[in-house]
């Protein structure tokens, strides 16, 4: 994620700093679940996983989340990561607890690679207007 000439250095040190929130976190849920940390075992039996399933939940958020850290594959890392967190989000919602955890750090995920990579923005822009836009209309 290097910062371009159209990135302002406040826009990518905002993402920089949302990109490492999450990473942390990320990475500290993925490591409980991996040793198998009391918090983790009870909270993934809570919402309905056998034990069997934490190793197994822990492996695949690290791997997307190193993916999400690599800034060549961060873009795949922020998909997997959805995929993930939706799967959180559906768990949620099946056992009837609030959901807004994981749409929210879905949200973050992509909103930190937007601030951070001027080719992201590229494909999903946001206008401040109408006259912003190139419409090449013939009339």
């Amino acid at each position: 994620m290097e910062t371009s000439k159209k990135t302002s250095k406040k826009m990518f040190w905002t993402g920089r700093i949302i990109s490492i929130l999450l990473i942390l976190f990320l990475l500290l849920d993925a490591i409980m679940k991996i040793v198998k940390a009391t918090p983790a075992v009870e909270g993934s039996i809570a919402l309905g996983y056998p034990e069997s399933a934490v190793v197994p939940m822990g492996i695949i958020l690290l791997i997307c989340t190193i993916f999400y850290i690599v800034p060549r594959t961060s873009i795949l890392g922020a998909i997997l990561l959805t995929g993930y967190l939706g799967g959180a989000t559906t768990t949620h919602f099946r056992v009837g607890e609030p959901v807004w955890f994981a749409v929210i750090f879905g949200i973050l995920v992509w909103l930190a690679l937007y601030f951070c990579d001027e080719r992201l923005r590229t494909l999903i822009p946001f206008r401040k207007k109408d006259t912003d836009r190139n419409d090449n209309t013939v009339e």
